[in-house]
């Protein structure tokens, strides 16, 4: 239990339905449509999408989802690939010619096919109750109407204005700069893309104006997307990968998400006395930066399209972790693998919901870099996201850029199963953390037993790219002694990541957290 002396959020209880994710309006409507006899699904997939226009920097129409679904009286978790692929004509061969090494971030060839709208319709379908029309219903006002500017979305729109272009500078800063807060935006064009896909489903958006818009606005910046790409987008219903974590079992998205990486990161950790440190401490920070090194860079060297990945059974091999935990000393920090050859992110929404049946919902839906690629169509600005900056260019790499492959993606829904039943499904945004953000959020209930809400709260630490980023939570002490370990230790500019969980409690009661990084809350009924 928090002590009430201190500033902080306790966690929201409820018995019939709840939402939690990183804008209070989402986590209205989600828990509207509870109220209204609809399913987790239809809850997830009204808050997601309003979070396009809450959160424009973050997510939208023109990017990508994943989704863990725990059917009404199931305790078996699906897995929903809603993640876009590159266009057939991409040609990664072409790209290193002209003397690029990465992916260019903010052009069209970084910009893959939309996935998450073929995957709201699909999980409508299968999981919903009330029906698209009726779930985008209470959604599309909002659209048509605008919403006012959160504290941290209108810092995070300041920082990253300049990456818009052309026609999503007119959709994006109609103001002619970054918003202030309070400021009203509306996305008026894609109310009227919300309406069709009430109206006709995924053909509403993947044919017809819709799709046209889209293509027309990616060829005249030199795209090679077609009107084919669009029409045969489509998602895949797939088995969760998962694995014993601090005595649950973890259960992640399969690649070509990141998951694996949680659960590697995991077992390696295992191999250390985590839960009789000091949770806040220099030598936990220490050893879970230790790990977060050797994990991603298996990550980075595995990790693909999933009909591209061979080396997944490796990955999640304890004999893998057993050896690699061997590698990290406990008092010296090691050098940084090798940089990245794809890109990486730090913008991301994240939902979850449960509903009085039971079946709970993790949704994490994303345009990458924030503002995606800066690109936007000229009639519906839709703004399109910059995933293929996922691939890599180097020839032979799984994870090399290909005509309609998906990129390896750095985010990641997640659940947490407890003696066979799923007891919280969570998750944890900010890019590449993500993985490293999974594995702290469960230890710190897990080993140090934190309520949802102070896991969520609790500081964190996060090594990227050779600096270990510790936040203000830390204290000076800490800094110092990872300083003298030999990491180059660096307060962050922004809070790392955000998350939000749900906790299923045996009795019948639900119990939702919220970061307090974002501008959300959870809610319920």
């Amino acid at each position: 239990m928090r002590d009430f002396h201190l500033p902080g959020r306790s966690p929201v209880l409820a018995m019939n339905g709840m939402v939690a994710t990183s804008h209070p309006l989402a986590a209205r409507v989600g828990v509207d449509i509870l109220a209204q006899g609809g399913s987790a699904a239809d809850a997830a997939i009204a808050g997601a999408i309003l979070l396009g226009l809450c959160e424009p920097q973050m997510t939208g129409l023109g990017g990508d989802c994943f989704v863990l679904v725990k059917p009404a009286g199931s305790e078996e978790v699906e897995a929903l690939n809603g993640s876009g692929r590159a266009p057939s004509a991409t040609d990664p061969a072409a790209l290193r010619a002209a003397g690029h090494a990465t992916v260019p971030v903010d052009t069209p060839d970084a910009v893959t096919l939309p996935g998450a709208v073929d995957a709201f319709c699909t999980l409508s379908e299968r999981h919903g109750k009330l029906g698209l029309d009726a779930v985008l219903a209470p959604v599309i006002p909002y659209f048509e109407q605008g919403v006012p500017v959160a504290p941290r979305v209108a810092h995070d729109w300041a920082e990253a204005q300049e990456t818009l272009k052309g026609s999503a500078r007119e959709v994006y800063l109609p103001w002619g700069k970054a918003p202030t807060l309070g400021a009203r935006f509306a996305l008026p064009g894609q109310a009227e893309v919300l309406r069709r896909l009430a109206k006709e489903g995924r053909a509403g958006f993947y044919e017809g104006e819709v799709a046209e818009d889209m293509v027309a606005a990616l060829r005249a910046a030199g795209g090679c997307h077609t009107a084919e790409d669009f029409a045969a987008t489509a998602c895949d219903w797939t088995t969760p990968i998962s694995g014993p974590v601090m005595g649950a079992n973890l259960v992640e998205h399969p690649p070509n998400g990141q998951g694996a990486t949680a659960l590697l990161m995991a077992n390696i950790l295992t191999h250390f006395d985590i839960a009789g440190l000091d949770p806040f401490g220099a030598q936990r920070a220490h050893l879970e930066a230790e790990a977060a090194k050797l994990a991603y860079d298996a990550r980075n060297r595995f990790l693909a399209d999933p009909d591209h990945t061979a080396r997944l059974d490796h990955m999640l091999a304890p004999e893998t972790a057993a050896r690699l935990a061997a590698l990290i000393d406990p008092k010296r920090a090691m050098d940084a693998p090798a940089a990245l050859s794809e890109q990486v992110h730090k913008d991301t929404i994240y939902i979850t919901a449960v509903d009085r049946d039971g079946m709970a919902v993790s949704l994490i839906y994303s345009i990458f870099h924030s503002f995606g690629s800066g690109l936007a169509s000229d009639k519906f600005g839709i703004l399109f996201q910059n995933r293929g900056a996922g691939f890599t260019l180097e020839a032979g790499h799984p994870n090399e850029m290909g005509p309609g492959k998906r990129p390896m993606h750095t985010i990641i829904p997640a659940m947490l199963k407890e003696d066979g039943r799923v007891t919280m499904p969570f998750g944890v945004m900010g890019g590449q953390y993500q993985s490293n953000g999974h594995v702290r959020f469960v230890s710190n209930m897990r080993e140090f037993g934190m309520d949802a809400q102070s896991a969520i709260d609790a500081p964190r630490s996060f090594a990227d790219g050779g600096v270990l980023r510790v936040e203000r939570g830390y204290s000076d002490a800490v800094r110092a002694a990872l300083s003298d370990m030999g990491h180059t230790v660096e307060v962050p500019v922004t809070a790392i990541g955000g998350a939000q969980a749900i906790r299923i409690d045996a009795g019948g009661w639900l119990e939702g957290a919220s970061d307090p990084r974002k501008d959300g809350c959870a809610l319920g009924y």
